[in-house]
């Protein structure tokens, strides 16, 4: 069994998580603007990925974009991978690949602890990525703890590109956001997606 193996059943039993799903997580948080750059990317890209309609042109037109995003608002103080193996646990079927990591590290050549984020892009079904989601993050926090950077929470989001779902993972407690974001509160988005590296943008604005 693979990350891609786990469906929301499975993840939960597997590794005895107990699911939340009441919360609007976010609701506090405040939204970030996105940059002009961005704003034109997607201007010309939501049309174009909405109208090849694969997982493929998503992923690339309307994620990729925005996630480098976040690491330039960062001043790339943080790192992201796309498509990387993240082999953590086999005899937990915590191995294959992930579409999107993101670490609190600036070391983009390798992953490096503490992973952070873990956004899984799924074409037209949400809840079907749940499980694949859940696992990649159960893998991100046994990661941070055999390095030695434990965090308190990791973050994670399913997302087709225009539809945005997030859940933490706090413990052995995953709380599945209650609201589904979409692509035009691309602010608000951009606010949760900055939220778990809170102390790389404070550290930011020092310099």
């Amino acid at each position: 069994m693979a990350y891609s193996d786990f469906t929301l059943a499975k993840a939960r039993d597997s590794f005895d998580l107990t699911l939340d799903e009441s919360k609007d997580l976010f609701g506090a948080i405040a939204p970030i603007p996105p940059s002009e750059t961005l704003s034109l990317i997607l201007a010309d890209y939501v049309p174009l990925a909405t109208a090849i309609a694969t997982e493929k042109a998503r992923s690339e037109f309307l994620i990729a974009p925005l996630l480098a995003e976040i690491r330039r608002q960062l001043n790339n103080q943080i790192s992201l991978f796309s498509g990387n193996e993240f082999p953590v646990d086999s005899s937990l079927g915590l191995y294959g690949f992930c579409d999107y990591i993101v670490s609190a590290s600036p070391e983009q050549l390798l992953i490096t602890a503490p992973v952070m984020t873990i956004v899984e892009a799924k074409r037209e079904n949400i809840i079907g990525g749940l499980g694949q989601c859940i696992a990649a993050m159960v893998a991100a926090q046994i990661f941070n703890q055999q390095n030695g950077k434990s965090v308190d929470t990791i973050y994670g989001a399913v997302t087709t590109g225009t539809n945005w779902k997030f859940l933490t993972l706090t413990g052995k407690t995953v709380a599945i956001d209650r609201i589904e974001y979409f692509i035009n509160q691309i602010d608000k988005i951009l606010g949760i997606l900055m939220a778990p590296f809170e102390h790389v943008s404070a550290a930011v604005s020092i310099i």
